[in-house]
């Protein structure tokens, strides 16, 4: 039977029952462990506080100073970096360095010359229209001063200056300024239209020369400087890289040039002619000298050491002879090939896949005398293959006036060996 003591009838609801002394043990060990367990971790942050005044774990925990400790500052602190003591130092403005050690040897050069001008068309010159426009008609031919002006650089400190020959060509005076403002008259030492190259001299002593480098290691890809008189503007300066390196005179639209030249992206403009193409290190390259019309980023420059080569025979001897063979060439592949062998009117057929095919031979020239033909193949010059025909020329400028090569030809389909007696360009 279940009595109303016990909290079991219909105002159970109201009536708490009572707690048993199990569950009051369960939480007063709960609330035991929640103040150890505060304790122990008050404990070990105040034990491990860089500013706990009862000991410092970097000291194996004796007693820490008892000198005042600052609160650490809110604001970061001002870092200045150790230039000198680096690893890797920050670069500078190798631009400006090269421009100031080397821009005192480049120059202005202005070039006169006098033109002259038939006065009328020849059939215009009769007595009837004389009789017609009376006195008053000239009768004599009409000069007039043409004035041009490129760039140059100093090569020598006693005054010897390089600059393109086309911006001397048939000059009566030459002016040479110096960037300090000094001007001087120059003496034409010898041009070569063949290379471009052409050398001043100009009477002043002491004078700061470039340096120059091997352009033989010179690599696509490497920082290009170029200084000059772009459009009459002195000293303008402009970078790039070295493009390309190898073009031939064909390939840069200049065939009646003798180059290999380099090519770059830096702004080369009209007056730039004859100014220094530079590496990083302030040394010369190439000759600033041609760009393609109406191209951005195309300029060309002469190698230095072609400059170098040509300059030193214009300053001994005046001129320069280059040997030449008197050919017209072509370098031979499939497509060409085909193209001549089904040419009903070629008076000849192509057996050989490669080499450089003579298109043409001038009567009397030493290709002529050593028995060439149109339609020969050649194969071999002194024993070493060529497969173009900037390779033939190479080849053939190598060697000087009057030597001979030995060149091994395809000639209908048979191999001969003929020897050819360089001769004079131009003779």
């Amino acid at each position: 039977m279940r009595t109303p003591s016990q909290g079991y009838g219909p105002d159970d609801h109201k009536r708490t029952p009572p707690e048993s002394p199990g569950r009051k043990i369960s939480l007063l060990s709960y609330l035991v462990v929640f103040l150890l367990g505060g304790g122990v971790v008050w404990g070990a942050s105040e034990a491990f506080s860089p500013t706990s005044p009862t000991g410092d774990v970097n000291s194996g925990g004796h007693p820490a100073s008892s000198e005042q400790v600052e609160a650490p500052n809110s604001q970061p602190p001002m870092v200045t970096p150790d230039r000198e003591n680096a690893a890797i130092q920050p670069p500078g403005n190798f631009v400006a360095n090269v421009v100031s050690t080397v821009g005192s040897a480049v120059v202005r050069i202005d070039a006169e010359r006098t033109v002259t001008a038939p006065s009328l068309p020849p059939q215009f010159d009769n007595p009837m229209f004389r009789q017609f426009f009376g006195f008053q008609m000239p009768n004599s031919p009409q000069e007039r001063i043409e004035q041009g002006a490129g760039s140059g650089f100093i090569l020598s400190s006693d005054g010897k200056i390089v600059t393109n020959a086309h911006v001397i060509d048939g000059a009566d005076s030459v002016t040479v300024t110096l960037r300090d403002g000094r001007s001087f008259d120059g003496r034409v030492l010898g041009t070569d239209p063949v290379t471009d190259v052409a050398v001043v001299q100009i009477e002043a002593e002491d004078l700061p020369a470039v340096t120059l480098r091997d352009s033989e290691g010179l690599q696509p890809g490497e920082w290009a400087i170029a200084i000059g008189n772009p459009l009459g503007l002195d000293n303008t300066v402009t970078t790039g890289i070295i493009s390309a390196i190898g073009r031939s005179s064909s390939e840069v639209g200049v065939a009646d040039k003798r180059v290999d030249f380099i090519q770059t992206d830096a702004a080369i403009n009209p007056g730039n002619s004859g100014g220094p193409l530079l590496d990083q290190q302030g040394r010369v390259v190439g000759m600033n000298t041609a760009i393609i019309q109406n191209a951005q980023g195309l300029g060309f420059a002469i190698p230095i050491n072609t400059v170098a080569r040509i300059a030193e025979e214009l300053i001994e001897h005046g001129r320069v002879e280059h040997p030449f063979l008197g050919l017209q060439m072509v370098t031979l592949s499939p497509q060409v090939k085909e193209n001549l062998n089904r040419n009903p009117n070629q008076s000849f057929s192509i057996e050989a896949e490669e080499g450089v095919l003579i298109v043409q031979v001038m009567p009397g020239s030493p290709a002529d005398q050593g028995g060439l033909r149109s339609g020969d193949v050649i194969l071999r010059i002194d024993g070493e293959s060529v497969t173009s025909a900037e390779a033939v020329q190479e080849a053939v400028s190598r060697v000087g006036v009057g030597d001979r090569l030995t060149l091994e030809v395809s000639r209908k389909g048979t191999t001969e060996t003929l020897t050819v007696q360089t001769g004079v360009l131009g003779q």
